[in-house]
């Protein structure tokens, strides 16, 4: 079985995941899938090395042996790995496709760990998710970061870390907003075509307002476009100035205070980013290398 790394790397985002569907979605597989790989370790070893408990994954004491010796497995490849590319020494750029919030505020942050990893440089187009994807089945990018899945055929998706989605203005405004106060600012809109538009709509309506109500004062096709305006705009306006906006994009800015956030009553808005790749890559050492850093990353 220690042949088969792949059935102890599903194991081991089982524990990690403290779950089996969350180590499905992070792995790009199917749950089913993922309880037959654990079904096929236990039945190889004839022991029970997890239990499933309404609160998570408990492992038994055969478990908590199996974690650790797969542990230092995967040290142990994620170093031969570090040879095998020494071995290949290939010359390349490597390209990263990400949407807007991500390409702009999130992967810039990893772009010189992700250059190490590879040991060749790395460039990054960044556009709408759905352009991304084009250009990913279009092979004009190696691996794609994006805020929203398009299901094409030949296309993987892992799922990355979660974002969330706040309102934000450059003055005050009150912590918890309801359906009322919205309609007491002037906005600031996402395209139609962005996925922060159409999820921001999904939720809205949910509360029974819909954006065509809003008082727009303009729709801007980027969300730094969007915070640039935000903070050259009137700060003593009547009507609060605002917007919806990953908080990834204005975190800076709401530490230090130049602008203010606020959430929805009741309402958490929270998204998933994804890694994407083709299916015909699946076992390229270098996008595997890129991929398991990025999902490495608890917290971005």
């Amino acid at each position: 079985m220690l042949r088969d790394f792949a059935k102890l790397q599903t194991f081991l985002m089982v524990i990690k995941e403290k779950s089996f569907s969350k180590a499905s979605a992070k792995l790009g597989i199917s749950q089913p899938a993922v309880t037959q790989q654990i079904k096929f370790i236990e039945d190889y070893l004839d022991t029970r090395i997890v239990e499933r408990k309404k609160n998570g994954i408990l492992l038994t004491k055969e478990g908590e042996d199996l974690y650790r010796i797969a542990q230092k497995l995967e040290r142990s490849i994620a170093n031969s790995e570090k040879e095998l590319l020494k071995i290949i020494d290939k010359k390349f750029t490597f390209v990263i496709g990400s949407s807007n919030a991500i390409g702009n505020y999130v992967l810039p942050n990893y772009i010189g760990e992700i250059k190490k990893k590879i040991d060749n440089e790395v460039h990054m187009n960044v556009a709408l998710s759905e352009e991304i994807i084009d250009q990913l089945i279009d092979k004009k990018l190696d691996l794609a970061l994006v805020e929203s899945p398009v299901f094409k055929d030949g296309v993987i998706y892992r799922e990355w870390v979660e974002d969330e989605l706040v309102v934000f203005s450059n003055q005050p405004i009150p912590k918890h907003l309801c359906a009322e106060d919205l309609m007491n600012f002037d906005w600031l809109c996402r395209d139609e075509a962005s996925h922060t538009r159409k999820l921001t709509s999904e939720v809205f309506e949910e509360m029974g307002v819909h954006c065509s109500n809003f008082n727009v004062l303009a729709v801007l096709t980027s969300p730094t476009a969007i915070k640039e305006t935000m903070i050259n705009s009137d700060k003593n306006a009547p009507r609060p100035l605002v917007s919806v906006m990953s908080r990834h994009v204005v975190q800076h800015e709401l530490a230090n205070g130049t602008l203010f956030e606020a959430r929805l009553k009741n309402l958490k808005v929270l998204r998933k980013f994804y890694i994407a790749y083709l299916k015909e890559k699946k076992h390229d050492v270098f996008i595997d290398n890129v991929v398991n850093y990025l999902l490495s990353l608890n917290k971005v």
